[in-house]
């Protein structure tokens, strides 16, 4: 587990390694589902859809299955499209990337039509921790 701090240089270190000409470093393991390069525009992959709790959450998930794990979480008005440029350089250090769609989002769905809908920071943390749990994940840093 990574503390902020620690999490901030590494992604100044791969942000600032990204940067030099003809350097690239190598994840430590095969990518799950490396995002795709379009152009000159950054997208992610085929995204993936995991029951969690009260909903099925669409999420992009890329690096080394066994890499630390990175969960970006977006805000509103925005999506997952916001870590496209971030994602890479994260992968390129190591760590495993999760960036799910939060509920209201995407193809993020609720699992019942009596599931009460709610957007407060209590329903959407415990959001994440179910999809921790469906992932089997137990340690994470978070981005936002």
């Amino acid at each position: 587990m990574l503390s902020r701090r620690r999490f901030a240089q590494a992604v100044i270190a791969a942000t600032a390694g990204a940067t030099v000409a003809g350097c690239s470093a190598q994840p430590a393991a095969a990518p799950v589902a490396a995002p795709a390069t379009t152009g000159g525009n950054t997208s992610f992959g085929p995204l993936k859809q995991i029951d969690a709790g009260e909903l099925s959450i669409g999420y992009a998930e890329a690096g080394p299955a066994d890499g630390p794990v990175v969960v970006l979480l977006h805000g509103w008005p925005y999506d997952i499209h916001s870590y496209v440029d971030v994602t890479p350089r994260l992968v390129a250090a190591g760590y495993r990337v999760i960036v799910p769609f939060l509920r209201g989002y995407g193809p993020t769905r609720f699992l019942s039509k009596d599931t009460f809908r709610n957007g407060q920071q209590s329903a959407i943390a415990a959001d994440i921790v179910a999809l921790l749990d469906a992932l089997k994940i137990e340690k994470a840093v978070f981005g936002g």
